[in-house]
């Protein structure tokens, strides 16, 4: 074929008459630039080469991972059939080490009033002002979206929790500083979303507030409405609180004597950097 038939591929680039190599034209003045062309196509090449050894090294590292076990292999579990996990290079170890802190689930439980909500903003800002990111899952909050098909029957409020220790173990592998604040009254379920977790990335923090206390703040009024017989089944009221007997943190405020929401904060905070939470 006749080269000089070819049209250029761009503009300003003509064929050459040897493979690899190219012609620069500037205007009317065409100049040959081999050692250019040489040096252009060495380094596309060697920008391939890094490339497939990066792309090959991320598979090799997960397929090493599961070596010797079965990928087709499906599961039921609850109701879902047919489903299969899907394991990616990318892991929780590398997130923390990308935020610089390690991944875990601050759970706040107490009555209703016993200041979770309060303690639970003054802990995240604490952190965004340390650099730590955090996010906080409020039990009013979930409710207006994710739970709002949930009442506060007994089996409805097993599911809240589950629901909310599934989500909060999601943040936890993200690499966040997960801080749950809910009722959470009863212990069974406290501990199965404990159990979701890794041993130890699950900080139990107990507001340790007596009812009396709770019931003079009233902070949205719904111990009169209980007292008065419009909401049945109130924790504390006619349905029981179990407390912790195991809990990593216990905040303490009795009568006339309550530390502020950042004071109480920084008890959790100061754990989390015993504990190493604060690092990567």
């Amino acid at each position: 074929m006749n080269a000089s038939l070819l049209k250029p591929a761009l503009p300003g680039i003509s064929s050459s008459k040897r493979l690899g190599f190219f012609s620069f034209s500037d205007g009317n003045k065409p100049f040959h630039s081999k050692p250019r062309g040489v040096c252009l196509i060495k380094a596309a090449m060697e920008e391939t080469q890094t490339l497939k050894q990066d792309v090959n090294g991320m598979v090799d590292k997960l397929a090493n991972r599961h070596a010797g076990k079965n990928h087709n292999q499906l599961s039921t579990i609850g109701n879902s059939t047919n489903i299969k996990w899907h394991e990616c290079p990318v892991e929780k170890i590398d997130r923390e080490k990308l935020l610089k802190q390690k991944g875990c689930v601050i759970w706040i439980t107490g009555l209703s009033g016993s200041g979770k909500s309060t303690v639970a903003c003054a802990l995240s800002h604490m952190l965004y002002q340390r650099g730590n990111l955090s996010y906080i899952l409020d039990g009013d909050n979930v409710r207006h979206g994710l739970n709002r098909d949930l009442s506060f029957k007994a089996e409805d409020r097993v599911e809240n929790i589950r629901r909310v220790g599934e989500v909060a173990k999601l943040f936890a592998d993200a690499g966040f500083i997960c801080i749950a604040c809910l009722i959470s009254p009863y212990r069974r379920d406290r501990a199965e979303c404990r159990s979701m977790l890794p041993n130890r990335d699950f900080v139990e923090v107990f507001m340790d507030v007596p009812l009396q206390v709770c019931e003079n703040r009233d902070p949205k009024g719904l111990y009169k409405l209980a007292r008065a017989g419009k909401i049945k089944g109130f924790t504390g009221i006619d349905d029981p609180y179990e407390p912790p007997l195991d809990a990593e943190i216990v905040l303490q405020c009795n009568t006339g004597d309550c530390s502020s929401p950042c004071d109480l904060a920084e008890k959790v905070i100061s754990y989390l950097e015993v504990e190493g939470y604060l690092q990567a």
